[in-house]
């Protein structure tokens, strides 16, 4: 009997905690959002076993998607319940303009890459943003501040051998927005390279705010930027 009990206990703390994890991904339960920027060459620099279909990657910032976040953990929510991505519902216009600023830098299948980050991470906020809205306030928060330009006119432009510490390129990107952003970087053999630049939003997506550095580039005072 007292081996029963056990079993019978073992079995319900199981359940228990699968239905939690459940819940944790499928809820769509999220703090703020992380509008998640990147930098074509560092992805296909890294890219060893499958380069990427472009020889010469973009040279500007691009998006890589817009992430409903919680402050506790920043990967989750993730794959929650929700509708399935439908390209229909991309208009031609919106198409035309997301294949510059949110294109697939890497096998170069737009429509593929936007599925994903729909039904990862867009469904997560689908009772804030629908697919339609979700893809048009990406777009606007790209248009809202050019990376690329911000980084050039403080005298930070891609180098093979010259590196930045994490304020250095912080700094004019805060200036410019009056929020400060996030970093994250690569690393290739021993150089830490600048992958991605993150800006913070509240819950509605609407009111940018600051990010709270809980991850990102590695203690290092050299980021590279090529």
């Amino acid at each position: 009997m007292g081996m029963l009990k056990s079993s019978l206990a073992f079995l319900v703390l199981a359940l228990a905690f699968f239905l939690c994890f459940i819940m944790s991904t499928g809820d769509g339960s999220y703090d703020y959002f992380q509008f998640v920027q990147q930098w074509p060459p560092t992805n296909c620099r890294v890219r060893i076993k499958r380069p990427c279909s472009n020889p010469r990657p973009l040279q500007y910032f691009t998006i890589h998607g817009l992430w409903p976040s919680n402050y506790s953990n920043p990967t989750k929510p993730s794959n929650c319940n929700g509708s399935q991505f439908d390209g229909r519902k991309v208009s031609p216009q919106l198409r035309a303009k997301l294949k510059r600023s949110w294109p697939d830098v890497e096998s170069g299948n737009d429509t593929r890459f936007w599925e994903g980050e729909w039904n990862k991470h867009g469904r997560c906020s689908e009772q804030t943003l629908n697919q339609m809205q979700y893809f048009e306030r990406s777009q606007n928060m790209w248009r809202s501040y050019n990376i690329t330009e911000i980084l050039r006119n403080a005298s930070i432009v891609p180098h093979p051998t010259q590196t930045w510490t994490y304020s250095d390129i912080v700094s004019p990107i805060k200036k410019a927005t009056k929020r400060t952003p996030l970093l994250r970087c690569k690393q290739d053999k021993k150089t830490q390279l600048l992958h991605e630049v993150v800006f913070c939003y509240e819950y509605n997506a609407l009111k940018q705010i600051d990010c709270n550095r809980t991850a990102g580039c590695q203690n290092q005072p050299a980021i590279s930027f090529q």
